[in-house]
C-alpha cells in the first residue's frame, strides 16, 4: 500500500526520517488516509481475483493517482479542511 500511494516502503521512509516518531501513515494527509482505506478494500478484491503482487501494485497505483487527484481537486474536501 505504501509503495502504491507514497512511492516508498515504510522501511525506507523510516530510514530517511529517523527523527520522526511513528510511521509514514502517521504523517499522511486526510486525502492520503482516505485513499489508503479505499486501496485496502480494493487490494482484497484483487487478491480474490488472483492478481500477483506486482499486478496489484500497478492497479493500486492507478487507483491512488485517480483518487488523490479527485480528492485534492474536490471543493467539498477543501471545505472540510
Amino acid at each position: 500500500m505504501n509503495v502504491a500511494l507514497f512511492g516508498i516502503t515504510a522501511k525506507i521512509w523510516k530510514e530517511n526520517n529517523p527523527d520522526q516518531k511513528g510511521n509514514i501513515r502517521d504523517y499522511a494527509t486526510l486525502e492520503q488516509l482516505v485513499v489508503l482505506s479505499n486501496m485496502e478494500s480494493i487490494n482484497a478484491l484483487l487478491i480474490e481475483q488472483g492478481l500477483t503482487q506486482s499486478e496489484r501494485l500497478i492497479q493500486l497505483n492507478k487507483v491512488a493517482i485517480t483518487q488523490m487527484k479527485s480528492l485534492t481537486e474536490s471543493k467539498a474536501m477543501k471545505k472540510l479542511k
